[in-house]
């Protein structure tokens, strides 16, 4: 009963868990230049239960299992279409740009379908800031002409499709056309339109049979080309239908070679198959290899073009009634100097039509692999005029740009100028130094406005992880005092060894920088005493012995704290700042070296508690920077890979395993707080409620503890082990217990002995469907 043109999902409100997508779509593949792509689409032979989706999530609570699409039973009996939708770019000229959608009835009867590809262009018109409008006409019986001042000309060219129905004849195309405008008078009772086509024609003219619905000048701003394959009974069960188009540069009058435009796509499709060989050559389970490649997919089909420009946006369209006057005062008033207008990598296609920092940086590790200059690009982005605050301070997300992420844009960038290195052998120094004096700025914009009193222990905020802890840490506390967090002060040790690293790899090429390394390596040993050696009068330390643990505290001034003793990523986060420094590393810098041995003579007592005595080298003479020493590293991983705190059978849980029947709680003024372990979905509204960090997996993080047990283990080799799971008796050095880790969270997604995947939960379809089997949600 609806043209179906667009992905479907929940608001917040509407979501039982938040934001989710209701629609059952993959992207199978991609390349770096896009010269190939695939995606699949199942479309349901049913209608689409959009009211079903809506009633029954409104009627679940939060305990309740979110409804999904495939929960409807609308693919029982598989009556659905498999719709896989494939791009190809011509050899010679990348701007031609070959279709083929290809759709499967997988029912047991016959069934019909309409398909319809479009040429349609962004109302930019209707904002009363340019009246140029662009221009889509029928030019042939089987082509239509684009004009658009930033691409000049360009055709539209379908070919007939074989009829799947029985019929003899081949099924061609009507072309449809309307314009991409507002249907006032259906929307909100308007008299008149601005236009007498408007954006729904198509769907009055497919669905209602509405032949006054669409231009008969066959001319518009939205296009479509009409496939139907309704002859007789319909597409036979098993079979398919084929549609072939193609937009290019010339204009074509005659059909389109369907041997030749599938031969490019089979070459375009051998070429993808050669690239990703490359980057994986070494031997891997069929399985493995699948999931990777459609990893890599999903990275690249979620770029999407991400547009905000502070003054359009705080005061409207001219077109259109102005915003009100409050809007120039709420979140994101200090971010005026914002004009963004650019493709960034997006944490997946349809919930987040915006950048969030720390995801961005994330994404930068596995885009490194295939396209280093997308990386490097999203990298440099973040730290241009027009994206970092004058301050220094990186935008978080558009819901609030003043919010805090992690910091890991240093750590990032270094990752990415080493994996090419590795990987395609080209050393960017340009890249490299060009971000790491931009991150300069930020990093000071840390030390002044998340350290105020200049402890050395910062209060970051939320951090990422919303809702982790008993209170919202972007909001001033309701106990009063100041939070001083554990997770905050361990990722800025983090920021200060990335930096070190990156200063020690720019000093091979300009000898100057190894005066900014030693700035680095001073501020992470202040950074490391204060967080966990303060005596006196002074703050508490973050650590409790006790427990052997770290923990955000609540400060009032001087000696009154107030440690909360909630078992989180906040405590395993200190982790992450771990460096070792080669021997031959150290010996190559003299004025750096200088300044490590006048800092371990005359600052001893901080040097001995915060690195490795000079004495007592690690494996192959090593250096270690941490900010836990071994005892502390034993007691954190003594819980950390405890099966009934942090270790799960598919990596590190976000919050320990005891607080489900411990939890942590607090009353304040008459309010009561609470931290309790939840495996899946959030139970509370706070962030939107799409998020929870109180229980599950988060690969990201769990990817930064692995690259720092490897760390430890480079320095502490194969005598340092520890019980792997505690309490097991088995004893691993550090390296296989990165590895036990790295292989539990492989398995979330990879299929095991019986052919299940984790991810999947048991349902059969997802698990033995030939159909289904070996897709994944790339979310």
């Amino acid at each position: 009963d609806h043209l179906k043109e667009r992905l479907f999902g929940l608001s917040n409100p509407q979501g039982v868990h938040g934001e989710s997508i209701k629609e059952a779509h993959f992207h199978l593949d991609n390349t770096p230049t896009h010269s190939y792509m695939k995606f699949l689409y199942k479309l349901p032979q049913r209608p689409f239960p959009y009211e079903d989706l809506i009633k029954e999530n409104a009627r679940r609570n939060r305990t309740e299992r979110e409804y999904n699409l495939i929960d409807t039973g609308i693919f029982d009996d598989g009556k659905y279409w498999d719709c896989f939708i494939e791009t190809a770019k011509d050899a010679e000229n990348p701007d031609e740009l070959l279709f083929r959608v290809t759709c499967y009835n997988r029912g047991a009867d016959y069934a019909k379908l309409h398909i319809l590809p479009h040429v349609w262009f962004r109302n930019t018109w209707a904002w009363g800031r340019d009246d140029y409008k662009p221009n889509v006409h029928q030019v042939g019986p089987l082509q239509s002409e684009i004009e658009h001042r930033d691409i000049g000309t360009r055709y539209f060219q379908c070919s007939p499709s074989p009829n799947s129905c029985g019929g003899q004849d081949d099924v061609e195309p009507e072309f449809l056309f309307t314009d991409n405008d507002t249907n006032y008078v259906d929307l909100w009772g308007a008299k008149t339109n601005k236009t007498p086509f408007v954006k729904d024609a198509f769907h009055k003219r497919v669905i209602k049979g509405d032949k006054k619905a669409v231009n008969p000048h066959k001319t518009g701003t939205k296009s479509a080309a009409w496939y139907a394959f309704n002859q007789e009974r319909g597409v036979a069960p098993g079979d398919c239908a084929v549609v072939r188009f193609r937009i290019s540069t010339k204009r074509n009058d005659g059909y389109l070679d369907e041997e030749e435009f599938d031969e490019i796509m089979d070459q375009r499709l051998q070429e993808a198959d050669d690239f990703y060989f490359k980057i994986n050559p070494m031997p891997m389970a069929d399985d493995l290899r699948n999931i990777q490649r459609q990893a890599f997919s999903g990275m690249l089909w979620c770029k999407q073009h991400y547009h905000f420009i502070w003054d359009q946006w705080a005061n409207g369209d001219p077109a259109m009634p102005p915003p009100p006057p409050s809007r120039k005062a709420v979140r994101n008033s200090q971010w005026k100097h914002m004009h963004l207008d650019d493709i960034l990598s997006m944490p997946d296609s349809w919930e987040y039509p915006f950048f969030a920092a720390w995801d961005s940086a994330f994404h930068c590790i596995p885009i490194a692999q295939i396209d280093p200059e997308l990386a490097k690009k999203q990298l440099d982005l973040f730290t241009r005029e027009w994206y970092m605050h004058p301050n220094g301070q990186l935008p978080a997300y558009e819901w609030n740009f003043g919010d805090v992420n992690p910091p890991v844009h240093a750590w990032a960038t270094f990752r990415t100028f080493k994996i090419e290195r590795k990987m395609y052998g080209r050393e960017d120094l340009d890249f490299l130094e060009r971000v790491f004096q931009k991150l300069l700025m930020n990093f000071t914009w840390w030390c002044n406005r998340k350290d105020a009193e200049g402890k050395n222990v910062f209060e970051g905020g939320f951090l990422g992880l919303d809702n982790i802890g008993l209170f919202n840490r972007s909001d001033p506390l309701p106990t009063g005092g100041t939070l001083e967090q554990a997770d905050a002060t361990g990722w800025m040790a983090f920021y200060a060894l990335s930096m070190l690293n990156i200063a020690l790899e720019l000093a091979k090429h300009r000898r100057i920088y190894e005066d900014i390394a030693s700035k680095f390596f001073e501020h992470f040993i202040l950074i490391s005493d204060a967080m966990q050696y303060r005596k006196g009068t002074d703050a508490k330390s973050l650590w409790n012995d006790e427990d052997g643990f770290y923990y955000d505290a609540i400060s009032w001034g001087g000696s009154w704290s107030h440690q909360m003793p909630v078992r989180s990523l906040v405590g395993l986060i200190p982790m992450y700042a771990t460096l070792t420094l080669e021997p031959q590393v150290i010996n190559r810098f003299p004025a750096f070296k200088k300044r490590l041995e006048w800092f371990v003579k005359n600052r001893h007592d901080v040097a001995e508690r915060n690195m490795a005595s000079m004495a007592r080298r690690g494996k192959d003479s090593r250096l270690l920077l941490s900010l836990v020493n071994e005892d502390r590293l034993r007691a954190i991983l003594a819980r950390m890979l405890s099966e009934t705190e942090f270790l799960s059978d598919h990596g590190i849980r976000s919050l320990s395993k005891i607080h489900k029947d411990h939890p942590v709680s607090m009353d304040v003024n008459g309010q009561h707080y609470s931290v309790s372990y939840i495996p899946g979905d959030s139970d509370s509204g706070l962030f939107g409620g799409n998020s929870n960090w109180r229980g599950p997996v988060w690969i990201a993080v769990n990817f930064l503890l692995i690259e720092s047990l490897l760390r430890f283990y480079m320095f502490y080799g194969n005598t340092f082990k520890v019980e792997c799971p505690t309490g097991s008796g088995d004893y691993m050095h550090l390296g296989h217990v990165a590895e036990e880790i790295q292989h539990r969270l492989t398995h979330l997604m990879a299929a095991d002995k019986d052919g299940k995947r984790a991810i999947n939960d048991g349902n059969a379809m997802l698990d033995h469907d030939p159909h289904w089997k070996d897709y994944l949600f790339f979310y």
